[in-house]
This record gives structure tokens, sequence and C-alpha cells, in this order.
């Protein structure tokens, strides 16, 4: 493969930055930021896989559940359902209570009983695929694009520059015969490869999770349908957003030796990015990457309305138009660094 030399030196720099990039110490917790929810996820599986258990083969047709009426008494649920899943009796202040539980495979209900009459019921699903899908999709908006990668590459990026600043070993890189703009597209090219495997693989994981505590055939169906391109474009969205942050970070790497202000002022700019006007709000990040979510995250009917604005999504973007905002976001960000890197003078007394 006969790339240009220039083309050469960038991919054998990033070859040389990739460990650096996946095993910085000052980067480590960005591993937990990628895989925290899969712990989640894994414990709803689980607790998913217990409830099924338990259930055992004592399940009932979903009618017979329907079928139970208000002050209805133990004796003539029992006798028409059958033993229930768990049983519980107690006596408080001279009354009697039950509760029986009972399951038709899919739903688990629980009746409690007062002195022998129904008092209430609640009905539950076991496990729900459209609920969980609405889930994974708040857990993508909220965590992953608003928290876990947007810090996950200020510990990436950051590092690529202040952190050897730090360690005081950058001016071996200045020493190298290439320019410095080509060191910068290398370190950026490493950088990146390390943010989109850590975090295309903890969505990944957690979207298996999530296929994992459904019921076989529902899943199934799912992942024959429209699972493979939610997965694409949800792993396609923490892509970009590792390619814009990331960008930005690495800028501020080089301009400003206190990564918290430029961290604080882009945490707040995408905050109140529903506030903007549309114009100002195209020249954000989370603008573009939240468009290519295939299933807009829930919000609660009695979320106050400020935190509703907050949470709600701007009218998204096309696609086409959320890939090219954020890699002409990149290409900008990066042609200023490219400027600044090559007025870079190494001062480690200042550092």
């Amino acid at each position: 493969m006969n790339l240009p030399f220039r083309a050469r030196q960038v991919l054998t720099i990033a070859r040389l930055e990739l460990r650096r990039a996946f095993f910085s110490k000052r980067a480590f917790w960005v591993y937990l930021l990628a895989f925290f929810p899969a712990l989640i996820f894994f414990g709803h599986v689980v607790e998913v896989r217990f409830k099924l258990q338990e259930q055992g083969g004592r399940m009932i047709a979903p009618a017979l559940i329907d079928s139970v009426t208000e002050a209805e008494s133990v004796d003539a649920v029992r006798s028409r359902l059958g033993e229930p899943i768990r049983e519980f009796h107690w006596k408080r202040r001279g009354e009697d209570h039950h509760r029986l539980q009972y399951s038709d495979g899919k739903r688990r209900a629980e009746f409690r009983f007062q002195n022998g009459e129904l008092t209430s019921r609640n009905i539950r699903s076991v496990v729900n695929i459209e609920e969980d899908k609405k889930i994974f999709a708040a857990v993508f908006q909220y965590f992953y694009l608003r928290v876990a990668i947007f810090f996950g590459c200020l510990g990436i990026f950051m590092n690529l520059f202040r952190g050897e600043m730090l360690d005081k070993t950058l001016h071996f890189w200045m020493l190298i015969p290439a320019p410095r703009p080509v060191l910068l597209a290398g370190k950026y090219l490493a950088g990146l490869g390390a943010a989109i495997v850590i975090f295309s693989t903890g969505v990944t994981v957690c979207f298996v999770l999530v296929l994992a505590a459904q019921f076989p055939a529902e899943a199934q169906a799912y992942w024959a349908s429209a699972g493979p391109g939610h997965l694409a474009r949800y792993v396609g969205a923490a892509a970009l957003a590792c390619a814009g942050y990331g960008s930005v970070f690495l800028a501020a790497g080089l301009l400003l030796r206190n990564p918290i202000v430029p961290a604080v002022v882009l945490l707040l700019w995408e905050g109140i990015n529903g506030f903007l006007p549309a114009m100002l709000q195209k020249l954000s990040v989370i603008y573009y990457v939240q468009s290519l979510s295939p299933i807009p995250p829930p919000i609660e009917e009695d979320v106050p309305a400020l935190a509703r604005l907050l949470l709600a999504p701007a009218e998204p973007a096309s696609p086409a138009l959320a890939v090219l905002g954020v890699l002409g976001v990149t290409a900008l960000v990066l042609w200023l660094a490219s400027r600044a890197v090559s007025r870079l003078e190494i001062n480690y007394s200042s550092d």
C-alpha cells in the first residue's frame, strides 16, 4: 500500500501513541465511565432470570389474572387461580392480611387482601422490550452523550499533549523529522481510535444485555427487524461524539494549562443547548449526535418545566446533516489546533 509519506508518518505516530491512549494511568477511569451502565443492565438480566426461574411451571392464563375483581375473597381467588408463586400471611392490629403473587409468564400480579377481601392489585410486566428500549435510549442520551463520552474524551485527549508536558517528555516528539501538524494528526488519530473502541464497546455491551433480558422470541424479532440499524446509529453517534469532543479537548490541552475551565464552559454550553436559538444550537456537538439516536428518551410528565427544557432534545437534524455537522466542527477545531501547535513553545518550568 503506497501511502503518501506524510500519511505514513501520521499512522506511525498514531500506532506509537495508541498504548498511551488506551492505558494511561491518568485516563484509566474512562473505562469505568464506559462500562458502568453495563453493570446495571447486567443486574437487570439477573433480576429477570431470577423472576422467571422463581415462576417455574406455576404460570396461569393471562385471562385468569385479569378476571380478579375488587372485593373478591382470598379463598375465591386461590380456588380459581390455583396455588400462587408466593404467599404472605400476617396479622397486624387485629386485622388479617394476605398477599398472593401469580404470573402468566410475561406479567407478575400481586393481590393484597385485608380481612379476606381484595384491597389492591398490582400487575407489572416481568420484562417489557419497548420499555427497556426507552430506558436504554435514556441511558445513552443522558449518560453516554452528556457525561461519559464528554468526560472520557477530556481524560483521553487532554492527556495527549498536556500529559506529556506534565511528564516532561513532549520535547522528544518535537525532535522527530515531521511537521508539528502531522504530530497533532497522529496523536488525535490515536486518541480517537481509543475513545471509539472503548465507548462503542460499552454501548454495544449494554445493547446486548438489554436483548439478553428479553424473551427469546421478542429479542430475535427485534434483532431481525430494527435492531442492527438501531445499534449502528447508537455506535455511530458515540463515535461522532468522540470525534467532536476529542478535537475540542485536544485543542484545549494545547492552549490552556487548566483543563477544568474549558470543560466547565463546554459542559454549560452543551447543557443549555435547548434554550439557544436554532442557529446557535448548531454550534454544539450534542445537537448533532443526539439527532442520530433512533429512539427519543422518555421524559416523565411530572418533570418540572425547566428540567423538561434541559432534557428535551432540540428539533433533530437529518442523519446526513448530523454527520457533516460534527465533521465540520471537528475539522475547524483541528485546523485551529494545528496553527496553535505550530507556535507551541515548551517550557516545563511553567507547567
